[in-house]
């Protein structure tokens, strides 16, 4: 099984929102990036819509169905009533429930599963009765995903931002690699699917799937925008394909 793309488009929306204009297009650039190959797109949106609005997961939701069938979307969020609503409303293929606080830039941390088990299991368990997939994100750390198999995900999302933090200093690269492998491995055991997304670029990405192939999914958004304001949308999906091994 070949690694799949899903391009967080959240940055995208981030640049519209400057201005009170339509472009850029969060599934105009979604659009482009599905057509060039990409398998999926990934969205967060957050209670004050500093970036992603619900209107936007609506839209792409429709365009995935009507004119990409066999690609999907992600919703990715802290899972509170609304969110949760949403889910349920809209009905993406997968989720990903991460431990945010509303004011945090970004997902840095996975879970505490001693302290959120007993919410996890049941928001899963809601989720999973309209047929959605859902993911937890987790540290590396080969201790999270049985904890995380044991409320119920189908899947890990491993925290990869502190391997992409080592992109001047090999010897960190190689342990936070290490890291890595081992909770990949763990969750293969536990019988979770395996994704992986935060700071991943084309030169970190190739030595994280050599060593851990069967990795589902990564997603990317940060690295994606990055690599795209050089290379452009569909040139981007391209190289992060080839750096996956799926081009």
């Amino acid at each position: 099984m070949k690694t799949r793309l899903s391009v967080n488009v959240n940055a995208v929306a981030v640049l519209r929102n400057r201005r009170d204009l339509p472009w850029p297009s969060v599934t105009g650039m979604a659009r482009i990036a599905l057509e060039a190959g990409a398998k999926g797109i990934t969205v967060h949106p957050r209670p004050d819509e500093r970036h992603i609005r619900r209107r936007d997961v609506w839209e792409l939701a429709d365009m995935i169905r009507k004119d990409f069938p066999g690609k999907e979307l992600c919703l990715e969020g802290y899972p509170d009533n609304r969110f949760l609503a949403l889910c349920e409303e809209c009905r993406p293929d997968q989720v990903l429930f991460v431990p945010d606080d509303p004011t945090q830039q970004t997902s840095d941390h996975g879970w505490n599963f001693e302290a959120n088990g007993d919410m996890l299991r049941g928001v899963i368990a809601l989720v999973k009765r309209s047929g959605i997939k859902v993911s937890l994100f987790v540290d590396p750390d080969p201790a999270q995903p049985a904890k995380a198999a044991s409320v119920g995900a189908d899947r890990i999302e491993i925290y990869t931002g502190p391997y992409g933090a080592c992109h001047s200093d090999e010897v960190s690269e190689r342990n936070r690699l290490a890291e890595l492998v081992a909770t990949a491995k763990a969750a293969k055991e536990a019988g979770l699917d395996v994704n992986a997304g935060h700071d991943l670029t084309p030169e970190n990405l190739p030595a994280l799937i050599k060593e851990v192939p069967f990795i589902r999914e990564v997603s990317i958004g940060h690295g994606f925008i990055a690599d795209a304001l050089i290379h452009g949308f569909a040139e981007s999906v391209h190289r992060f394909q080839r750096a996956m091994g799926e081009l």
